[in-house]
């Protein structure tokens, strides 16, 4: 035994306003819908046919809404209007659905959100006209009322529900008319007065130079988004019937938010903050555009994401990326002052894009220990691109790595370092990481008489230095004015930070970071100058606890210059180092 679905149409109503659309606003865009996709359909079969779209609001708080669209017979009216998820653009019509902006037959309902009747006046051609009253509850009622319509087309009139009147109001209707509907090729009317223009914001009037253009579109982005762009690129995608513009932003932006963007649909707009449309890395624009092949999700306020979406995205994409590179090539100045802004949005696109790293090469100057530079002019200077992955390293090696003539980039900033690893892949340079123990292995080794001297020094240092787990050892090197260089370098931070972390968990916490604290140990390097002369004078004390107190005080010293943070254990060193050359200073008995 077979049953059929019962519908409560009350909580089908419920969840649209709840839950599929975002406002009750939508109610007009939906009958715009209708109204467009009814003249279209009367086209099919008569291009001369009259195009026309108009609301008539009433004191009482009753809307009206007329078209000379195609209309309804008496049976469509009973298959359509009072079927649930049935479109009335569909092949029932005869006509290709492609043509239509309607596809789930849902849009009427939408009406119920704001009316609690809805009523329908139709004719089709010579068929007699058609009379349907809906209610919010469920109930429908069909009649043929004898008096002819005086054309083909149909009226809707919406009765409001108690509370919801103001979404009938005509200064209401007239508002979301023109948001939805300005650029529909077909006429709409709010009373007397015309609400659409038809006019594209990204294409030229008569007339219209291309400076009067881009002057029209700069007013247009800070009328609609709010800001006067920084550029604005024309966009087309011609396999998802894509047309439109990018508003470059004229300030930096946040590449964690969503970027959200204004997208219509056969030139009525579907939503203002659809997201998806372009790739990721693309956060630096706002773009206007209209489609007429991709999808739009039930609610009509977003796109479905689909294979022709992803192509649609990749191309407008392609289009950005060839703006950037003939604004390198046309406008050097302008491009600077992008990167300014937006390096990195570009430097995102480049981790994965040739072209765009070659870019970031030739324009984007990076922080180095000779001053900024692009990597392009650093190449030319240097030969070789040396470089630190982050930014501790560099502040640790810079400066003694520029006494060194070592020049270096700082490569520790978003995307830098992955940058820089797929340099040699797209431009024609050598590139290489220098890590703490190269840099050390770099500075001047001491000759044997000196190293045998102070070997008694490094021995002691090593054995107070050990609970810090630091590797000591003696270099000459520039700066002659430092005394000490402490150097960390990656496996050797991350220990350190998994052990501060295992000191301060529980024991299920601790039984875990066991795992990555485990196995081989890498330590970070304390590297004492034999040229600077405090630390050749404390190598040489013959006071075993002045050289303690040396050691500690020169080992925190540069732990505080590497813009290291102080353990327990390196505080510790400190107070003891500071208190016992004090108490020295001042003669106190050991």
């Amino acid at each position: 035994m077979s049953f059929t679905f019962r519908v409560d149409l009350r909580g089908v109503v419920d969840l649209l306003s709840h839950h599929l659309y975002a406002t009750p606003r939508v109610y007009v865009r939906e009958l715009l819908q209708n109204a467009v996709d009814a003249i279209t359909a009367r086209r099919l079969g008569d291009p001369a046919a009259a195009g026309e779209i108009r609301f008539e609001p009433s004191g009482d708080g009753v809307l009206r809404v007329h078209d000379s669209g195609i209309g309804l017979t008496e049976s469509q009216v009973h298959e359509l209007l009072a079927t649930i998820g049935r479109s009335s653009k569909r092949d029932d019509l005869g006509f290709a659905r492609h043509e239509f902006l309607g596809q789930f037959g849902i849009g009427l309902l939408s009406c119920f959100m704001v009316a609690d009747e809805i009523r329908v006046v139709t004719r089709c051609g010579d068929h007699p006209t058609v009379s349907w009253v809906g209610h919010s509850d469920g109930r429908y009622s069909v009649e043929l009322p004898g008096e002819q319509r005086a054309a083909p087309g149909t009226t809707v009139t919406l009765v409001p529900r108690r509370g919801e009147e103001h979404w009938l109001a005509e200064a209401t209707v007239r508002e979301l008319a023109g948001f939805y509907g300005s650029m529909l090729p077909i006429g709409v009317r709010v009373g007397d007065d015309e609400v659409t223009s038809g006019l594209a914001p990204w294409e030229t009037g008569a007339g219209e130079t291309a400076q009067q253009r881009r002057a029209r579109l700069f007013s247009y982005a800070e009328e609609v988004f709010g800001f006067v762009p920084f550029d604005v690129v024309d966009l087309a995608a011609p396999e998802g019937g894509v047309r439109g513009v990018a508003f470059v932003l004229p300030a930096p932006a946040n590449p964690a938010v969503r970027v959200a963007h204004r997208v219509y649909l056969k030139q009525m707009l579907l939503s203002e903050s659809v997201e998806g449309l372009l790739p990721p890395w693309a956060f630096f624009v706002r773009c206007v555009v209209d489609t007429t092949e991709l999808r739009p999700t039930a609610s009509r306020e977003a796109l479905y994401d689909d294979g022709l979406l992803a192509q649609v995205r990749d191309t407008l994409g392609d289009g950005l990326r060839g703006w950037l590179a003939r604004l390198g090539a046309s406008g050097p100045e302008r491009l600077r002052a992008f990167l300014a802004i937006h390096h990195l949005g570009v430097k995102a696109l480049a981790v994965h894009d040739d072209e765009m790293l070659r870019l970031v090469h030739q324009w984007w100057p990076f922080e180095t220990n000779v001053g900024p530079l692009t990597l392009a002019e650093f190449q030319d200077r240097y030969g070789v691109v040396r470089y630190t992955a982050s930014l501790d390293e560099f502040r640790q090696m810079a400066p003694v790595a520029a006494a060194q003539r070592i020049p270096l980039v700082n490569a520790g900033y978003v995307y830098d370092a992955e940058l820089l690893s797929r340099l040699s892949a797209a431009v024609d340079t050598a590139v290489e990481v220098l890590s703490p123990a190269d840099l050390t292995l770099r500075l001047d080794h001491l000759d044997p008489a000196e190293a045998e001297e102070v070997r008694p020094f490094t021995v002691l240092a090593q054995r107070i230095l050990d609970r810090q787990g630091v590797e000591v050892t003696v270099r000459a090197f520039d700066p002659a004015s430092l005394p000490a260089l402490y150097l960390l370098d990656g496996d050797a931070a991350f220990q350190g930070d998994m052990l501060r972390a295992r000191e301060s968990a529980d024991e299920l916490w601790g039984s875990l970071l066991d795992v990555f604290t485990t196995g081989a140990e890498s330590r970070s390097q304390l590297v004492f100058n034999h040229r600077n002369p405090l630390a050749r004078q404390a190598m040489s004390t013959g006071d075993e606890e002045l050289t303690r107190f040396a050691v500690e005080g020169l080992f925190t010293q540069a732990l505080l210059l590497a813009r290291q943070p102080m353990t327990p254990a390196a505080t510790a060193a400190y107070n003891q180092s500071f208190l016992g050359l004090l108490s020295r200073a001042m003669g106190a008995p050991r």
